[in-house]
């Protein structure tokens, strides 16, 4: 009966994910999706007999590795060769046609992401490794895992490898840069770079949570008996794997010329980037014969879109501060038309660019557009630099508020909590759940707070009475209240909570405990070199919360009178023998995991989440599966709980 009910559940959950995740196209809502997925995970938690490998709960991130490993490719990854126009065209179909007539050549879009190899034995996903230099590339499987649109089974049963293109769609490359911008991070400068940087993540849980696709473009070792590269790939869109939009047979050179401008054309509706079309003989056993150059297979090629870029002047360069207070230049040129969009900004996304490029006001430049969501500048036309061109100087102070910039090269970021540019943000970040959790207050309300005049600051939040709060739209006695008392049940909060609430640059959640851990409330007057000493912290940290403290000194002062965090100092026993050795927890045991960290920590060792070969002991429990088989293979020395105690008790 539990397994029925389970197995029904588990298929609503994944015509609910494929709806989200690859559709784009939600069927329900998050709440809705978010209580049936606590329903599916409450039963595999009681009975992981009956777990399906499918389950979309299998497939949320979690692992963290040190490092991502070599891993060879079963038959090498070629890269395609590049042709730009009818003449070249005509001479690759020519080249191909040397070793037989080919009687047709499968047309369809080139995806602009990150290559991927995809090994499957048994039906099971074995192993998923990037392209790297053909032969070998990195093994990035845990990462893969979490994305949907990869199946983790397939009913072929032999060895194969199915290769294609991690992208991710347009609307979400600016949903993660806008996130970036928030949090004070690099952008990226287009989707394939976020595609691949996101299966890069040392951290599955934040590849995890970008939604990356996969489309397939073509295999490599494989036994299937199939003579026609398109039904192949039908074949293997019938696995599980999306197909592609516009994927046509064609004849002749007209006909591949018809697909080219059709999917052209189609471009900017295709929400991935696009950047031409792939050719291949269709034919198998002509592919065959006619192999490989050193670089290409001979049987396929890329017919690349022209890119879409114009000659402007750069008028001006003005600083945009963000939400987070990170400071970005941007470039104001002289309007230019590209494919009927006017652009008359392009970011400079940081000052080591405009340095890099040698960009100046006054000159004349090519603005690039193809498929980008952000229009950026990519080349200074210096032959026609005039003496009029002036150089841009790095900002020292806050276009907003005038105080003191914290300068990191790449990052310059204004950390007055006051500022105008960054107060809105700084409320939610200082509310949210693993700040100080004051429940209620989300970003729509402390917008609508800023807005009403009610809050222009942090410590305006400790100040707000129930009559102001009902004068507002929808707020009525018990919302009120519960708000208020959620904000007076915030304070005397951790240490911890305090101060990753202030949202200083560098200084998460784990950094915050470490500072707290050795000063207590007392952090405003730690010195650079007290600060460097903490484990873990680097030059950039230390000076964040030295440049951090001194702007804020008087508002922090007067948020610790407020709230009278709890101030644990820790105290770490260095004599112990583990002191410096690093610890991966793992299995079923007789106290919770949170415990053992904390008796691991408090005698100088450092727990992780993944087994490496910088792994010096595995805590192990019943029931301890993979991560016990890695350490026994690298030789890691495995403890019991009684053995830990041992060695701890001297």
């Amino acid at each position: 009966m539990i397994e029925e009910e389970y197995k029904n559940k588990v298929s609503l959950l994944k015509k609910y994910a494929k709806a989200y995740y690859q559709d784009d196209s939600p069927l329900i809502t998050d709440e809705e999706y978010d209580l049936l997925y606590r329903e599916v995970k409450a039963i595999e938690e009681a009975y992981p007999k009956i777990i399906d490998k499918e389950s979309p709960t299998q497939r949320i991130g979690g692992e963290i590795i040190d490092a991502f490993e070599k891993a060879k490719h079963i038959e090498r990854m070629w890269s395609l060769e590049d042709v730009f126009n009818n003449g070249e065209l005509k001479a690759w179909i020519e080249r191909a046609n040397k070793q037989g007539k080919a009687e047709a050549f499968v047309c369809e879009p080139k995806f602009d992401g990150a290559s991927l190899n995809l090994i499957y034995e048994n039906g099971a996903l074995k192993q998923a490794i990037t392209r790297g230099d053909g032969e070998t590339g990195e093994d990035v499987t845990h990462n893969v895992k979490t994305i949907s649109s990869i199946p983790l089974t397939i009913i072929e049963k032999s060895a194969i490898e199915i290769r294609g293109e991690i992208v991710i769609a347009k609307h979400d490359f600016e949903k993660i840069n806008q996130e970036r911008l928030k949090n004070g991070e690099q952008l990226f400068a287009n989707p394939r770079n976020a595609s691949a940087g996101s299966l890069r993540q040392l951290d599955s849980s934040i590849t995890a949570k970008r939604k990356l696709a996969f489309y397939p473009w073509g295999i490599g070792h494989h036994t299937l008996n199939i003579k026609s590269n398109y039904e192949i790939m039908q074949y293997v869109y019938s696995l599980g794997f999306n197909h592609p939009p516009h994927v046509v047979l064609c004849k002749n050179i007209s006909e591949i010329e018809k697909a080219y401008n059709e999917i052209k054309q189609m471009r900017e509706i295709i929400p991935m980037m696009l950047d031409g079309m792939v050719i291949k003989v269709d034919s198998m056993p002509l592919q065959k014969e006619l192999g490989f150059t050193v670089k290409n297979p001979r049987w396929a090629c890329a017919y690349k879109f022209p890119a879409v870029e114009k000659s402007t002047k750069i008028k001006n360069i003005i600083l945009q501060v963000g939400r987070t207070g990170v400071i970005t230049p941007v470039a104001i040129v002289e309007p230019v038309n590209i494919e009927g969009v006017v652009v008359e900004r392009a970011t400079l996304h940081n000052f080591d660019e405009i340095e890099r490029k040698d960009i100046r006001i006054n000159d004349k430049v090519i603005i690039i557009r193809s498929g980008d969501v952000i229009p950026k500048i990519i080349k200074v036309l210096e032959e026609f630099r005039k003496e009029d061109a002036i150089k841009p100087t790095r900002p020292t102070h806050c276009p907003e508020c005038k105080s003191e910039l914290l300068d990191e090269g790449a990052l310059i970021k204004c950390q007055n909590l006051s500022c105008p540019a960054r107060i809105v943000n700084s409320i939610i970040h200082f509310a949210s759940k693993k700040c100080m959790n004051i429940d209620g207050l989300g970003d729509k309300i402390v917008e609508s707070f800023y807005n009403q005049k009610i809050i222009n600051s942090i410590e305006n939040l400790y100040a707000l009475n129930k009559s102001d709060l009902l004068l507002l739209e929808g707020f009525k006695e018990k919302k009120a209240q519960n708000i208020l008392d959620s904000i007076e049940n915030s304070k005397n909060c951790e240490c911890h909570r305090f101060v990753n609430a202030l949202g200083i640059e560098h200084i998460g959640e784990v950094a915050s405990k470490k500072i707290c851990e050795k000063f207590g409330n007392d952090f405003l007057n730690a010195s650079y070199d007290e600060l460097i000493e903490i484990d873990g912290f680097g030059i950039e940290m230390a000076n964040s919360v030295l440049e951090f403290s001194r702007v804020n000194e008087q508002k922090i002062k007067k948020l610790l009178e407020i709230i009278n965090p709890k101030a644990i100092i820790k105290t770490i026993n260095k004599s112990s023998q583990i002191n410096g050795k690093t610890f991966v927890i793992t299995g079923t045991l007789s106290r919770p995991r949170d415990e053992y960290k904390e008796i691991l920590e408090s005698n100088g060792a450092k727990v992780t989440n993944s087994i490496s070969k910088k792994t010096d002991f595995l805590l192990a429990g019943t029931e301890a599966g993979s991560k016990l088989e890695k350490a026994r293979d690298l030789g890691v020395k495995i403890l019991s709980e009684e053995e830990l105690i041992k060695i701890i008790e001297g």
